[in-house]
């Protein structure tokens, strides 16, 4: 019940930032509007990789704790969701915008739709793989979580490393 609820509270936030930056891009420049989805795209990954540090941590040797891992995937499934819609928008006319997409993503909105949905059935697997408590499924069912993140990234993101 209170997996729900959390899920339940983390989407309606998530939605209610949507609404209001609807709302608000109306009355902006392009530029503005280009400048603001940069800015909710990059909320929504860094709130991803906040959830996936612990299971990352897990996976290098940290403590497991399967009730972390799986709450954290599921709400990475949920988020994960908005990922296409959150790089649809183009913003590689605007040199001054700050960005590590790479202008192909712009031309590839399939494969984004394509990629975020292996990610959102991976974090799937990975939670219900940590619901059971069993440590070794869990983990073993990292490798194809944590390379749905890398499979995008190695395509569509600067290279920061």
């Amino acid at each position: 019940m209170m997996k729900k609820i959390v899920l339940l509270l983390s989407a309606a936030s998530i939605a209610v930032s949507g609404v209001l930056f609807t709302v608000s891009a109306q009355d902006q420049t392009p530029e503005e509007r280009a400048a603001a989805a940069v800015d909710q795209r990059k909320s929504l990954f860094k709130t991803i990789r906040y959830n996936i540090g612990p299971i990352a941590g897990m996976a290098q040797g940290a403590p497991f704790d399967a009730e972390v891992a799986e709450r954290n995937a599921r709400r990475i499934a949920s988020m994960a969701t908005m990922i296409p819609e959150m790089l649809a928008v183009d913003t590689s006319a605007f040199d001054n915008i700050e960005t590590t997409a790479l202008d192909s993503i712009w031309d590839n909105q399939e494969d984004i739709a394509t990629k975020a949905q292996s990610l959102i059935d991976n974090a799937n697997a990975f939670a219900e793989a940590a619901a059971t408590g069993d440590m070794g499924a869990t983990l073993g069912a990292f490798r194809a979580f944590g390379g749905s993140c890398g499979n995008c990234h190695d395509t569509y993101r600067v290279d920061t490393d």
